[in-house]
């Protein structure tokens, strides 16, 4: 193993070594080298970091104290789960996290029996816990327990409220740990932020609570009849203490806390003594960001998140800076362009749900504050909220990582596209986005805009491209507008250019060819142009376009393709179930056309983590991919050898 861990980890590789081998006055120690070990590896591997660092103590306290796997621990998002792993058997591969082949960063039910459920996306924690403790009560299992952790920041989407609002009215054993650090990648916005910074503020109401409770109970003349008291002065015994401290408990979960979240023998004897009361308890953790780690602690939120390569000994991130003729990155060219529309129109606006750094929705933030908007996690509230706006004449850019808009999709069809309103889709992320794998990857947005009526569809193959998108997108009353692209850097570093508007639905022939006609949406159409000597060298003449949209498709070229050419490739880093590849099909079979065509793209399976040019050559539509697949249909040898790791 190339990491070194502490004496007492060294000797841990499951919860019940932990149980066996480390006593209660050793865990402080034993977190100690926990939070070590996840310094050592990330900071030479990356991953996320500060989330993880945050609950070790938490982490180590819920394997020591509960029976996992049978008592089930369910983590929200997962970014936190670093420590989890590590105990459950993983530490000798932790350094493969996120890595080709290597662990999944998020908890996955293929991995490990005690990822009990897979995660990626926010806020599922608590009702996948409460069909699991619901579950119990109905096979008859009284003594299981069942945990969701849940950072504050995750709390604030619908779906937890939903899970809450269930889980308050089933008695079943569930404990939600509420883990307030907060930290989300974007710094928390919302009501329940301020709530949750009062109530840790306040003076902890269940201490009160239970101090009278077991005083009343011991004194022989009141007996019962006191603890009887005790409930009827309640709520006023609330207000006195803490006015809002009655919220969870309005939902009937009983509330504990503020806990120090640090403090793993205070949370070891807390456990023990709640894991066996009955029904719904919640449990207020108070953790720190980047817990043990200085420059965690005191730096930027956003970007200990997940640093990338670090030095362990300063802090100090190693950065690769940036040459003045290096692209930038798609998300950035949509920061800036979206301030310079705005300052020409009056009537744009920006909304995104909690990625404002991500999106780069942030410089818009910083320039236009009152016409710029993070929602928080709420991806769907995010697109019908654009869909107020539009209402009233406002044209907003409702901006969401593609795998994230997944969970809107309802919003869009009903709320948007059946009015038909001018809201602007920004769809960061598309396609293959790398190391977090498949709970990120926008494999299907193509595929799932293109089925909903009124819905332009559009990918751009560029940074210039994607600047004349969101010029086109604002220009008219055009209804309901997507712009996919994908994560990472494009091909353009002259990229700040005069916009052009284009005509919606009109592709473009990119290069003249006779043996066979390549059809590309999105970033794939960058691939063509580095393997146009091998294609020459060879003899092959091939016909390249760019359809740019998908939806309304340009017939004028469709129509060209298949009138001169019997051999077709479509190549798209989405879904070929319903993407381009589908659509071209349609078009040939509706029309009375015949030829061959070969669709290249995502396949009907989910895709496991890598870099993305990894899992483009996976997926075969790589570079190399598309060379033997024109060799194959043209029937010349092609010399498939690309060394450049830039060719994807």
């Amino acid at each position: 193993m190339p990491f070194q861990a502490g004496e007492l980890l060294s000797k841990i590789n499951s919860p019940e070594d932990l149980k066996k081998l480390v006593s209660p006055e050793q865990l402080p120690q034993f977190c100690k080298e926990l939070r070590q070990f996840i310094v050592d590896v990330v900071s030479e591997k990356g991953g996320h970091f500060g989330a993880s660092l945050g609950v070790v103590e938490l982490t180590s306290a819920i394997h020591y104290v509960f029976n996992t796997p049978y008592d089930q621990l369910v983590w929200d998002v997962g970014h936190q789960a670093y420590g989890h792993k590590i105990i459950t058997g993983r530490k000798d591969v932790f350094d493969t996290n996120r890595i080709y082949k290597g662990i999944s960063g998020f908890p996955k039910r293929s991995e490990s029996e005690y990822d009990t459920f897979g995660v990626g996306h926010s806020s599922t924690s608590i009702s996948a816990a409460l069909g699991m403790a619901v579950a119990s009560q109905i096979k008859g299992e009284k003594e299981r327990q069942h945990i969701a952790v849940i950072g504050d920041g995750a709390m604030t989407a619908g779906l937890a409220f939903e899970g809450l609002n269930h889980g308050g009215i089933e008695d079943s054993n569930m404990i939600v740990v509420l883990n307030d650090n907060c930290m989300s990648i974007d710094p928390n916005v919302g009501a329940l932020k301020e709530y949750l910074r009062d109530l840790s503020a306040s003076q902890p109401y269940n201490k009160v609570k239970d101090e009278v409770w077991n005083l009343l109970g011991k004194l022989s003349s009141f007996g019962a009849s006191a603890q009887q008291i005790v409930h009827k002065v309640s709520d006023a015994l609330k207000g006195s203490i803490y006015q809002k401290s009655n919220y969870f408990e309005s939902l009937n979960f009983r509330y504990f806390g503020p806990v120090d979240g640090h403090d793993v023998q205070a949370m070891v004897k807390l456990f023990n003594e709640i894991k066996h009361l009955p029904g719904p308890k919640i449990v207020h953790c108070l953790t720190e960001k980047g817990k043990g780690f200085k420059p965690a602690e005191e730096g930027d939120t956003t970007v200990w998140h997940a640093p990338g390569i670090f030095n362990k000994e300063t802090g100090e991130i190693v950065k690769v800076l940036p040459k003045s003729t290096d692209a930038p990155k798609f998300q950035d060219v949509f920061g800036h362009t979206i301030v310079e529309l705005a300052e020409k129109n009056d009537k744009i606006t920006g909304v995104t749900p909690a990625m404002p750094t991500g999106c780069s929705l942030n410089i818009m933030m910083k320039a236009m504050p009152d016409r710029a908007f993070d929602v928080g996690i709420a991806e769907q509230h995010a697109v019908t909220f654009s869909a107020g706006l539009a209402t009233q004449g406002m044209i907003p850019f409702c901006n969401i990582y593609s795998s994230f808009m997944q969970r809107a999709y309802d919003q869009v069809l009903h709320d948007v596209a059946i009015q038909n309103l001018n809201v602007v889709f920004c769809l960061d992320r598309g396609g293959l986005v790398g190391a977090d794998g498949p709970t990120h990857h926008g494999a299907y947005d193509l595929a799932y805009m293109r089925s909903i009526p009124n819905m332009i569809v559009s990918a751009p193959m560029d940074e210039l491209e994607l600047r004349n998108l969101m010029y086109t997108a604002q220009a008219d009353q055009n209804g309901p507008f997507s712009i996919r692209y994908p994560r990472g850097k494009g091909i353009t570093p002259d990229w700040k250019k005069p916009m052009q508007k284009l005509t919606i639905g009109q592709g473009r022939k990119l290069k003249n060819g006779t043996d066979i006609a390549i059809l590309t949406i999105g970033i794939t159409g960058t691939f063509m142009a580095k393997i146009e000597k091998q294609f020459a060298e060879k003899g092959i003449s091939v016909a390249h376009y760019d359809m740019r949209f998908l939806k309304p498709m340009d017939e004028t070229i469709l129509h060209e393709v298949f009138t001169k050419f019997d051999k077709v490739i479509t190549v798209e880093d989405g879904t070929i179930l319903g993407g381009l590849g589908s659509a071209v099909l349609e078009f040939m079979s509706e029309n009375g056309y015949q030829a061959q065509v070969k669709r290249l793209g995502i396949p009907d399976r989910y895709i496991e983590h890598g870099t993305q040019a990894e899992l483009y050559k996976e997926c075969g539509f790589d570079a190399n991919s598309i060379l033997t697949e024109v060799e194959k249909m043209v029937g010349v040898a092609v010399e498939a050898s690309i060394a450049n790791n830039n060719l994807f």
